[in-house]
C-alpha cells in the first residue's frame, strides 16, 4: 500500500512555545509577548478636560467621533486635546502611555475634570463613560439601554475577528494561508449579515435613536463595507449588504463624524488628516491649508 504523502510545510507546535521575532511581518517591531514600558516618556497634557492619546484607526475613531458628537450637541465639557500616538514607532510603550493603558493599545484617555484625574482604556469603556457622564447617546429606558449595551459589547467582542483575524491574514500576513483567510472571511460575512438583518428594520442599530452602538460599530464595519480598510469589499461581496451600506452612508454624512474621522489620522490624502486636535478651529485651519495647497 503506497505511503500517504506528508506536507513538509505543516507546523507541529512544540511542547513549549518560544517567541521568534518575525522580521518579514510589518508589525514585528511592535509585537512582543510581554507587557510594560520599553522606555521613559511622559505624555503631554493640554488645556482641555479630556486628553486623548490615540491614532486614527477604527478604535481611535470611535472616541474622536464621540467627542465631536458631544461637542456638536452642546456639551462644552467634552472639549479635548488629541495627541498622536505613532504605534509603528512604539509610542504606546512609553511609560506615560502604559500608565494610562497597561495594555499598550490605542486609544488612551484621561479625564482631568475629576479629582484625581480618571484614566480610561478600551474604546468601549470610553464610549460608555462619556455617554453616562454627559447623559447622551445612550437610551434612558431599561430595555433601550440593554439593547444598546448589547450591541456595544457585540462590537467589542466581534471586531478582533475582523481586524486581528481577517484583516491580518488577508492583508498583512507575509504569506496567504487559505485556511486562515477562509475561516475569518466566513466569520466576517456572518457578522456583516447580522448587521444587515438588524438594519433592514431599523434606521440605526438600536432603532430610531443614534447611540454609542452606532459610534462603536461604524468605524469598523462601515469601513469594511465601503472597502476603506483591507481593500476587501469585492472579496467579501459587501455590495450584497444593502441595509448596512445605507446606514454606513447615512452616518458618514454627519458633520461630527466627518470631523472625528480626521483626528489623529496619519495616512491618506493630506486633506483627510488632522494629526493632532487642540481646538475646534484646528479643522478650519486644515481647510485653509487645503485651499493654500490647491492654489500654490
Amino acid at each position: 500500500m503506497p505511503k500517504a504523502k506528508t506536507d513538509k510545510t505543516a507546523y507541529t507546535p512544540p511542547k513549549v512555545w518560544k517567541w521568534e521575532n518575525d522580521s518579514e511581518n510589518r508589525f514585528s517591531n511592535i509585537n512582543r509577548p510581554v507587557a510594560g514600558p520599553t522606555h521613559d516618556k511622559e505624555l503631554p497634557v493640554g488645556k482641555h478636560p479630556f486628553q486623548l492619546y490615540s491614532l486614527g484607526t477604527p478604535n481611535g475613531v470611535k472616541v474622536t467621533v464621540m467627542l465631536e458628537e458631544l461637542l456638536a450637541a452642546g456639551h462644552k465639557g467634552a472639549e479635548y486635546d488629541a495627541w498622536l500616538i505613532n504605534i509603528m514607532d512604539g509610542d504606546q510603550f512609553g511609560s506615560g502611555f502604559v500608565a494610562v493603558n497597561p495594555n499598550s493599545k490605542i486609544p488612551a484617555l484621561m479625564d482631568h475634570s475629576t479629582t484625581p484625574p480618571t484614566r480610561l482604556f478600551e474604546s468601549g469603556a470610553m464610549l460608555l463613560y462619556l455617554a453616562e457622564k454627559f447623559d447622551a447617546f445612550l437610551p434612558k429606558d431599561n430595555a433601550g439601554r440593554a439593547e444598546c449595551l448589547s450591541w456595544l459589547f457585540w462590537q467589542m467582542g466581534s471586531a478582533p475577528y475582523l481586524g486581528g483575524g481577517f484583516g491580518h491574514f488577508y492583508a498583512y500576513a507575509p504569506e496567504k494561508i487559505k485556511y486562515c483567510i477562509d475561516r475569518f472571511a466566513m466569520e466576517v460575512k456572518r457578522q456583516l449579515d447580522v448587521l444587515d438583518r438588524r438594519l433592514a428594520d431599523h434606521q440605526y442599530i438600536c432603532g430610531d435613536q443614534y447611540t454609542i452602538a452606532d459610534i462603536a460599530i461604524w468605524p469598523w464595519y462601515g469601513a469594511v463595507a465601503k472597502g476603506l480598510v483591507y481593500d476587501a469589499a469585492e472579496f467579501l461581496q459587501t455590495s450584497d449588504y444593502t441595509h448596512l451600506l445605507r446606514w454606513t452612508d447615512e452616518i458618514a454624512k454627519r458633520p461630527a463624524v466627518q470631523r472625528g474621522r480626521m483626528v489623529n489620522r496619519a495616512w491618506g490624502e493630506p486633506e483627510t488628516q488632522l494629526l493632532e486636535r487642540h481646538d475646534a478651529s484646528d479643522f478650519d485651519t486644515q481647510t485653509q491649508d487645503k485651499i493654500a495647497a490647491a492654489t500654490a
